[in-house]
């Protein structure tokens, strides 16, 4: 199987992928998840998965880093950070799959699949200033949905966005700060990344990568993407 729109920087790092299995799988998703045009944080969002929806995988990046998935009418990539299968009644993150080509197709990249939206893309990637760090403690890749499979309430603590903090967000649009990772409530900011004041004092809001977020003014965790 053969993919031929990927950012160059995919494509760099798929230097040995495993060879493609002609099969799909099932998966969940552990939060609520962008799906975008791209393998990468910074593809055009096409629309977002809820928490627990299930998806058709049709197959991911040899780290599973990315993965193609459709559900219903959607179809685009999804960070397989977010995504998990049920084995024998746990939930395993789709990340600990890596590799396992009986379990998960891995899509082959060729440099020559480049196009010129990959390199405008990986260009954007070049200007980022940070990273998210993502819900799960911080803890690795295989760990990330470990919060939100349990039931873990993300940003619970956090005060509930009011009306009025939406409709100021939304009326007071700032420049987008380009951060690694995708963007999904519970997901810490670095720390010397500007946001900016709400009406609610307890919380604060940014641009990243082109969705506008509320963050908890102490802790830094997205706590609501304003779509």
């Amino acid at each position: 199987m053969k993919l031929t729109t990927l950012t160059i920087a995919s494509v760099m790092a798929l230097g040995a992928a495993l060879p493609a299995v002609a099969q799909t799988t099932t998966a969940k998703v552990g939060v609520e998840l962008n799906v975008r045009d791209q393998p990468s944080p910074f593809g055009a969002v096409l629309g977002a998965l809820e928490k627990d929806q299930e998806v058709t995988i049709d197959g991911c990046l040899q780290d599973i880093s990315w993965c193609k998935i459709s559900s219903g009418t959607m179809n685009g990539w999804a960070s397989g950070q977010y995504l998990y299968v049920e084995e024998n009644a746990n939930a395993v993150p789709l990340v600990d799959l890596s590799g396992a080509a009986e379990t998960v197709t891995v899509i082959q990249a060729t440099e020559e699949g480049t196009t010129k939206t990959d390199q405008n893309v990986a260009a954007t990637a070049a200007g980022t200033v940070g990273a998210l760090t993502a819900f799960a403690l911080g803890g690795p890749a295989g760990a990330i949905v470990a919060g939100a499979i349990a039931g873990t309430a993300v940003g619970a603590a956090a005060v509930e966005p009011s009306a009025d903090t939406i409709t100021y967000v939304t009326a007071n649009p700032v420049e987008t700060v380009y951060l690694d990772g995708e963007v999904v409530v519970g997901a810490v900011i670095p720390a010397e990344v500007t946001t900016y004041e709400v009406p609610q004092p307890e919380l604060r809001y940014l641009n990243i990568n082109g969705l506008p977020v509320l963050v908890d003014a102490e802790s830094g965790a997205i706590v609501q993407i304003v779509r």
